[in-house]
């Protein structure tokens, strides 16, 4: 007698934002009335609730994914409607690649068409390459001929996505050009070319703080309408965008435990703010800076990582020991300069804190 056993399906990590939210835009695509611009499968409208949130007139729930100002992102929906490409400008951890991938998957249905900028990356990444052992059979053909992510939106009429644009050295950024102004792709070696359709456009992030890497030709700045995204304007803000997405992230883990105290989330917030602002939030003292970022991204892993501390070896609640070695590790880039930042830190302001004396205690341990 012989049994079968039933293969399982592996688990995906991390889906892309169509699967994931797959029932949000499902809903919004049932209610949304509004003029869509060829081949999008939303109205520009619909775009950019599914980006700020709603409640839609059938009662679905659209959750927030930028929080932030709505006019920044009915500007960035609006370029997408037109003949120029989107360029998502700001300092690392401003959800530039987040907000990139939820425009793509919200107008095409397919965030995955992407290009991730490098100092390695090479023309073939933004034009096409070839099968070389189908070339060397037949010689140059469309069947030899391997598509770009970008070529396959051409084609589609869908969104190319290219991330971190000043990482790529500048005689490939300006093979955009073409792409860009005429919505062509020269063959030359067909002789032919490849056109867009209706649809097509392309999103671009780049971090300001690479100015000068491979700084844009002022050609290609011209293709682009350029959108700064800001850090969080408030604390609220910033801990809203930390809360909800180290919640995202533990239902994606599967890690058991509490949700995170929003005290705590508040502490490593305000820490990060105040050191890159170089000022306490009441504006009384002058703060020495780090060298790091420290991002809104950065506070999202630090508090994440105390969550699976917690959660593995804790009782599930999260405590100031559980985020302090990732915070340390966070603030501190350069261990001389960096270390006497956040000591400094420690002592005159952390300490100085009725409310954060655990926080103190185990930060100091750490150092």
């Amino acid at each position: 007698m012989s049994s079968t056993k039933k293969k399982e399906l592996p688990v995906i990590l991390r889906e892309h934002a169509e699967s994931q939210f797959a029932d949000e835009l499902a809903a919004l695509a049932e209610t949304d009335d509004r003029q869509r611009p060829p081949n999008w499968k939303l109205s520009p409208w619909a775009v950019t609730t599914y980006l700020m949130g709603g409640t839609l007139s059938n009662g679905a729930v659209i959750i927030p994914k930028y929080v932030g100002s709505r006019r920044l992102m009915e500007i960035a929906v609006a370029t997408l409607a037109t003949d120029r490409a989107l360029l998502l400008l700001g300092v690392p951890g401003t959800a530039k690649t987040w907000v990139s991938e939820h425009l793509a998957a919200a107008v095409s249905g397919d965030s995955t068409l992407l290009v991730q900028g490098t100092a390695g990356t090479a023309e073939e990444a933004i034009r096409y390459g070839w099968n070389y052992a189908m070339l060397l059979a037949k010689g140059p053909s469309l069947d030899a001929l391997v598509p770009s992510p970008v070529m396959r939106a051409m084609t589609e009429g869908r969104i190319a996505r290219v991330e971190e644009l000043t990482r790529i050295p500048s005689d490939v950024q300006d093979t955009l050009i073409t792409i860009l102004s005429e919505k062509t792709l020269p063959i030359p070696e067909l002789n032919t070319e490849a056109q867009a359709t209706k649809g097509f456009n392309v999103i671009a992030t780049a971090n300001n703080r690479d100015k000068g890497v491979n700084e844009l030709s002022s050609a290609l700045k011209r293709r682009f309408n350029t959108v700064v995204l800001p850090p969080p304007a408030t604390v609220e803000e910033e801990v809203t965008i930390v809360q909800q997405r180290v919640a995202s992230l533990g239902r994606a883990l599967e890690l058991p435990g509490d949700a995170p105290a929003i005290e705590e989330i508040r502490r490593i917030v305000t820490i990060f703010r105040e050191l890159r602002d170089g000022k306490t939030e009441d504006g009384k003292m002058k703060l020495k800076s780090p060298s790091g970022t420290l991002s809104t991204a950065e506070a999202i892993s630090v508090v994440n990582s105390g969550v699976a501390l917690a959660a593995h070896f804790g009782d599930g609640r999260l405590k100031p020991v559980d985020v302090a070695s990732s915070l340390t590790g966070a603030i501190i880039k350069d261990p001389v300069q960096d270390a006497i930042v956040w000591k400094e830190y420690l002592e005159t302001v952390a300490k100085e804190r009725d409310d954060w004396k655990a926080l103190y205690r185990a930060c100091r341990e750490t150092l």
